[in-house]
């Protein structure tokens, strides 16, 4: 699997997690289990190729979080924030695919505002978010080693959680 850019060069990192998933289903059920661990603060950068999985991932997130509204794709408009039903964070998915430069582009986005209360979700952040926050979680969906084809499901997940929140943090819920 390959990922635009390695985050263990730029910050301490673990591999938290490694699994396979095998359809759309279970892409969201790992955001309904990830959902679990976060909390209000937490920055979770999602990477992968166009249609790997990253907006259904953010999808049970959300379900996870219990947010109002549909999680979709904010492609065109960014970004989008989803307010709490029952008292947990709020969830703010940006999509940052349209987006050129780092954070400076991202200022109008008021992420570093919004991040403290709320869990932030980026897609196509790489590069661009990382100084947000110390703590991070790197999300990297690829296709299943050696198999390039369109009609497989078939992905590999890897978690690398980033900075002292998640050195310490127990990620073995995300693989059962």
């Amino acid at each position: 699997m390959s990922a635009p850019y390695d985050p263990a060069t730029t910050a301490p990192a673990r591999t938290a997690a490694k699994l396979t998933v095998s359809d759309a289903e279970q892409m969201q059920e790992l955001g309904r289990r990830l959902a679990k661990l976060l909390r209000p603060g937490d920055l979770v950068l999602l990477s992968g190729r166009l249609g790997a999985g990253k907006t259904t991932l953010a999808r049970g997130l959300g379900e996870g979080l219990d947010v109002r509204g549909a999680v979709t794709s904010p492609t065109f408009v960014i970004a989008r924030v989803h307010p709490p039903l029952s008292g947990g964070p709020a969830l703010v998915h940006v999509d940052a695919y349209r987006l050129g430069g780092g954070l400076d582009e991202m200022e109008d986005l008021d992420l570093d505002v919004s991040l403290p209360e709320s869990v932030v979700v980026v897609e196509w952040g790489d590069g661009k978010v990382e100084e947000l926050s110390e703590d991070r979680l790197h999300v990297v969906i690829g296709r299943a080693e050696g198999d390039e084809t369109v009609e497989n499901d078939v992905r590999e997940v890897a978690v690398i959680g980033i900075g002292p929140r998640w050195a310490v943090a127990d990620l073995s819920p995300l693989v059962g």
